[in-house]
Order: C-alpha cells, then sequence, then structure tokens
C-alpha cells in the first residue's frame, strides 16, 4: 500500500502534545491524592505516586491507542494515526510494546533516545516503533483536484470520425495515468513517454492524426473520444434490456409464471 509516512516534525508535535497532556492528568492526579489523602504514611504516598506515573505514562496511552487503532490527542491534533508496516490497524500488542519502550526513550531519556532513532529513520520511527513493527502514518492528504481530459479543439473532427481499434488493456491504462500526471513529470521523462505511448497507441487508430499533432494532444484526443463511444455503446445496450423488461412486463404471463 502506497502510504505516506509522518515527517520527524509532525510525529514531534504529535509526541509532545500527548506528553503535556500525560503531564497534566499526572499533576491533577497528583493534587486530588494530596488532598485527599493527606495523612497517609511516606510508603503509601510513594505507592500512589508510582501507580499515578505508571497510570499516565504507560497505561492510559496504550489503552488508548488500542482502542481508538492507533490515535492519541495529540496524533488527532496533528493528523496523524499509527499503523502497522503492512499498513493496518494496530493491535493490543503493538501498542503495549511502543508504551512500555516509550516510557523508557521517551520520558526516562527526556525524548533523546527516540529522537536519536527516529532521525536515522527513513520512516521517523522511534525505538518503540522499530521493535512493533509500527509506524506514524499521515491522516490529512491535501486531495488533488480531479483532471478531465479533454479533446483539443483542432482534434475534434478527426477524432470524431477515427477508426479506433481495440487499444490494449495495459496500454490504455498506461496512457491514462501518464495524462494525469504528465503535470509532475520532468520534461525529459515526458516528452519520451508521450512519444512512446502515442507510438503504441496509433498501431490501433486510423488514419493518423493532422500533421503537427503533439504526442500529448494525440493520446488525449484519443482516450477522450474511445471513453465516448464506449460510453454511449453501454448507453445504448441498456436503453435496449430495459426496452425488453418492459415488453416481457406486459405480455400475458409475467416472468414470474403467474
Amino acid at each position: 500500500m502506497e502510504l505516506r509516512p509522518a515527517s520527524f516534525a509532525a510525529r514531534a508535535l504529535g509526541l509532545i502534545l500527548d506528553v503535556v497532556a500525560n503531564v497534566v492528568l499526572l499533576i491533577v492526579m497528583m493534587t486530588v491524592i494530596s488532598s485527599a489523602y493527606s495523612d497517609l504514611d511516606g510508603a503509601a504516598a510513594r505507592a500512589l505516586v508510582l501507580v499515578s506515573v505508571v497510570f499516565c505514562f504507560v497505561i492510559l496511552p496504550v489503552a488508548v491507542e488500542t482502542l481508538t487503532r492507533g490515535l492519541s490527542l495529540g496524533k488527532l491534533a496533528a493528523g496523524l494515526r499509527i499503523v502497522r508496516d503492512d499498513g493496518g490497524a494496530i493491535r493490543f500488542r503493538h501498542a503495549l510494546i511502543r508504551g512500555l519502550i516509550g516510557f523508557l526513550e521517551i520520558y526516562l531519556t527526556f525524548g533523546g533516545l527516540a529522537i536519536a532513532v527516529a532521525l536515522f529513520n527513513d520512516k521517523s520511527k522511534r525505538l518503540g516503533d522499530v521493535v512493533a513493527g509500527t509506524y506514524s502514518l499521515r491522516r490529512r492528504v491535501p486531495t488533488e483536484p480531479p483532471f478531465v481530459p479533454f479533446v483539443p479543439p483542432h482534434l475534434r473532427s478527426w477524432a470524431a470520425l477515427a477508426d479506433i481499434g481495440r487499444i490494449p488493456d495495459a496500454v490504455a491504462r498506461r496512457s491514462a495515468q501518464f495524462i494525469r500526471q504528465a503535470g509532475r513529470m520532468s520534461p525529459a521523462s515526458r516528452a519520451s513517454m508521450a512519444v512512446s505511448l502515442a507510438t503504441e497507441v496509433s498501431a490501433c487508430v486510423a488514419p493518423p492524426p493532422p500533421a503537427g499533432t503533439g504526442p500529448e494532444e494525440y493520446l488525449a484526443a484519443v482516450l477522450v473520444e474511445r471513453r465516448e463511444r464506449e460510453l454511449a455503446r453501454l448507453t445504448r445496450a441498456r436503453a435496449r434490456s430495459t426496452g425488453v423488461g418492459e415488453r416481457l412486463d406486459r405480455l400475458p404471463y409475467s416472468r414470474d409464471g403467474r
């Protein structure tokens, strides 16, 4: 699956927000505990502090990531999600490994270990991700405006009369993909691929286009005209099928035998 991993900056932002939220929750819990149990002895107070730390920094993050399949407060704000290396949703095992190792690399080393590992990883993985087999995925990907090819005005009369045979499916797919992505290609690659595809398509089209027609214009004209003809053919076939069905319904005996 072609999924876009999050950048180091986006991961750092989500992690900082999660750490701040966990620290604030710990402070609130400690304030409540100190006010409600002010008469506790030292051992009991230390035990409550330890339980609170483990709850805020390990148990709660693991539970949230497990229930939300890789989300948290910081990841929601940064537009991220934790997924497996194959792109699937994480489970309790992955969240537990990330939570346990995260306590070491984030809180005990003040994020130094996580930063050191993420800087030398192509997907900005921290140590917990490496061990658990996960990474952070970008959820907010800008959508590209739809591209609608059209027949160039000076080729409309030629395309309407051209004999377009059966273009191989592989060639048609590559041509359509090229038309959509041509604007993002380098000039040299764009020109060479346009000529190559136009040569393959021309074997199924007659007569040749008017002199001076560029390969990209030629491909766009052929593909759009081919699509329009296929749509018209399917529309006529559907109309014939609908007409036959209506005539059958008007017979003395309907299709269900009654």
